[in-house]
């Protein structure tokens, strides 16, 4: 980073006071607390690790230092249920990501779907990506093509599945235009991930493991080598 660019040392001290600020209103918090889901606590915390996260940014650009403190993640946890113990109705959020990794088996399958209508498969639709697409969409549930989707050409992302409670279900229509603008997050149920994120932490534990038993394994080697040596060495 250019000297330029460098935060000067009093924003470095402002982040500093801002996090003792945030730590001050964070016990006080807590002190208060109305019980194991206070949403003052559960709020106080998210400005303590936003001060301390800004602090640690400006202090290693400024002088190339980090702080002790790990800094979880936002989207690590939900905030505090606040929603109906009961719920009357509830709304399912899905959204799944993929890629178009073989574009031909994709206008293919289109094409079948097209050879079912009078019109034949030659149609401008099914020669274009955008257009099969579309057409696979309409014709298969969102299930079907995940679980079909290499059949598709398409290659899974990430996904997530939010569960949100209502008091009353919405009116037909309402939420059409807008299906994800009005989460409130307190109102999550319950969330299930799934990204390729979680498969390489959990590949990289796996080789860290592989590698510790590696090394148990060359020590054990080495120690058995060094006890057959030991009688021949005696009879030296």
């Amino acid at each position: 980073m250019s000297d330029a660019a460098q935060p000067t040392a009093a924003e470095v001290r402002a982040a500093a006071e801002a996090v003792k600020t945030a730590l001050d209103r964070h016990l006080a918090a807590v002190e208060r607390r109305s019980g194991e889901d206070d949403p003052a606590v559960y709020e106080a915390f998210n400005q303590l690790a936003a001060a301390a996260e800004v602090y640690d940014e400006l202090l290693y650009d400024r002088h190339d230092e980090v702080t002790p403190f790990e800094i979880p993640a936002a989207d690590d946890s939900l905030p505090p249920y606040t929603g109906p113990e009961e719920p009357n109705a509830l709304s399912v959020l899905i959204r799944r990501d993929y890629a178009v990794v073989e574009p031909q088996r994709l206008l293919a399958q289109a094409e079948r779907v097209e050879a079912v209508d009078d019109e034949g498969a030659d149609t401008e639709a099914s020669v274009t990506v955008h257009g099969a697409l579309g057409i696979l969409f309409g014709e298969f549930e969102a299930d079907e093509i995940a679980s079909r989707h290499k059949e598709f050409g398409l290659e899974e992302g990430d996904s997530t599945l939010w569960v949100t409670a209502a008091d009353e279900p919405a009116d037909p229509g309402e939420w059409l235009e807008a299906p994800f603008e009005q989460i409130d997050p307190q109102r999550v149920i319950c969330r299930f991930d799934v990204s390729a994120v979680f498969d390489d932490e959990i590949d990289d534990d796996a080789d860290l493991e592989e590698d510790e038993e590696l090394e148990e394994l060359e020590d054990g080697a080495e120690d058995d080598v060094e006890d057959d040596l030991e009688p021949q060495d005696a009879d030296r």
